[in-house]
């Protein structure tokens, strides 16, 4: 596994590009208002990307039809948008992937569409809170496999599951890079495989079920379910390894 080490000037570039998907994302949470569609939110993520200099990476990328995925209730990831027009009570999963000048930067939230129940209250926070948690914890020297494992056992302790069969990734030159980072102890020990290393950079991504961890997609080729049906939630940072612990790069 050829994990990259980045210097503190392509760090940099990376930044830019993760600031552009932080200030995109910021903007479309407030577009996620009762009768605002799902093309129309796309719409706006695209040009208001482009808008800051960047372009939208996942356009076109493996055959992805759009810019942002939209991913609405039971969708926990790689929802295609549509014509279907939020409703009061709705949780939308924004995930949006940026390139500004041959490097990538890719964030997610998840966000609820006026007043939502107390249980979707509750799974958004799961991803969210994870998700802080994963990088707190971060530190040289610490395996993947060890984050994978405690991310994983945050998600249950909350009374959750990780979605299976996806997971966070490499970023830098290209939007998926080494090494692959699930949100659960896939094979081994914990203490086996690639450590952390100073200048590492990588998403970090939960994604979040509520009684079955096995993920269907769905007809159109591109919206991750669960096999229970039920919703589910999605956060994600870009984060570099700046002084032996996790920098976000996606924030403003």
């Amino acid at each position: 596994m050829a994990i990259a080490i980045r210097t503190p000037a392509q760090i940099e570039r990376l930044r830019t590009a993760s600031l552009a998907v932080a200030k995109t994302l910021r903007y479309l949470q407030g577009l996620c208002r009762p009768g605002v569609s799902l093309k129309e939110i796309d719409a706006a993520g695209e040009e208001y990307l482009r808008s800051l200099g960047a372009r939208p990476s996942f356009k076109g990328l493996y055959g992805f039809p759009a810019a942002v995925c939209t991913s609405v209730n039971e969708v926990i990831i790689h929802g295609i948008p549509s014509d279907y027009r939020l409703q009061e009570g709705d949780i939308i999963g924004l995930d949006l992937g940026s390139e500004v000048d041959g490097w990538f930067g890719d964030a997610a939230i998840t966000v609820g569409v006026g007043t939502i129940s107390p249980g979707d209250e509750a799974l958004i926070a799961c991803a969210r809170d994870t998700l802080e948690y994963a990088i707190d914890i971060i530190r040289v020297g610490m395996r993947f496999k060890e984050l994978s494992y405690a991310i994983e056992e945050f998600i249950k302790a909350r009374g959750f599951l990780p979605l299976h069969g996806f997971c966070g990734h490499g970023i830098g030159r290209k939007p998926h890079e080494e090494p692959e980072i699930p949100n659960y102890l896939e094979h081994g020990s914990p203490k086996s495989g690639p450590k952390i290393r100073e200048g590492m950079v990588f998403c970090i991504e939960p994604m979040i079920t509520q009684k079955s961890s096995i993920p269907q997609i769905l007809e159109d080729g591109w919206s991750v379910v669960s096999q229970d049906g039920l919703r589910g939630s999605h956060y994600e940072h870009t984060v570099a390894i700046i002084g032996g612990r996790a920098e976000i790069l996606s924030k403003e």
